[in-house]
């Protein structure tokens, strides 16, 4: 299977959409702890599921997922990535478990635009030594 990731900071709705459209991704899969805490409004997952990422995303023809699962909940510890590194060697299996149903083409997504500060690039490297391939769109 392969595997996209994107983060939105510092993109506009408009152009994020545009991106993902032009990688052929059907499904964004959101990997944030708390998606309902986030600072730009065009990606907070809203009570509305018009509103919010879900709805730039559905009137865009795309489906969003939340996986509580996959979030950071080391997010604030300065040794994260160590901490979420762990998790993931120890119960991988079982965090990426509903992600490995979905359908493709698929893209994981975070906040964070530079991949190597954000636990998606652990999630990556997860995925990439079970065999399958991933693409970071930057």
């Amino acid at each position: 299977m392969k595997f996209y990731t994107i983060g939105y900071g510092g993109r506009n709705p408009q152009e994020f959409v545009a991106i993902l459209k032009n990688h052929g991704i059907r499904i964004v899969v959101d990997v944030r702890l708390r998606p309902e805490h986030s600072s730009m409004g065009a990606y907070v997952k809203a009570k509305d599921c018009e509103k919010g990422i879900e709805g730039l995303l559905a009137r865009s023809g795309m489906e969003y997922v939340w996986l509580p699962e996959l979030g950071n909940v080391f997010l604030g510890c300065e040794d994260w990535r160590d901490r979420y590194e762990e998790l993931i060697d120890v119960a991988g299996h079982l965090l990426t478990r509903r992600l490995l149903q979905l359908k493709m083409p698929l893209c994981l997504m975070c906040a964070e635009k530079d991949v190597t500060k954000c636990h998606r690039g652990v999630i990556s490297d997860y995925l990439l030594k079970n065999g399958h391939k991933v693409d970071h769109i930057l």
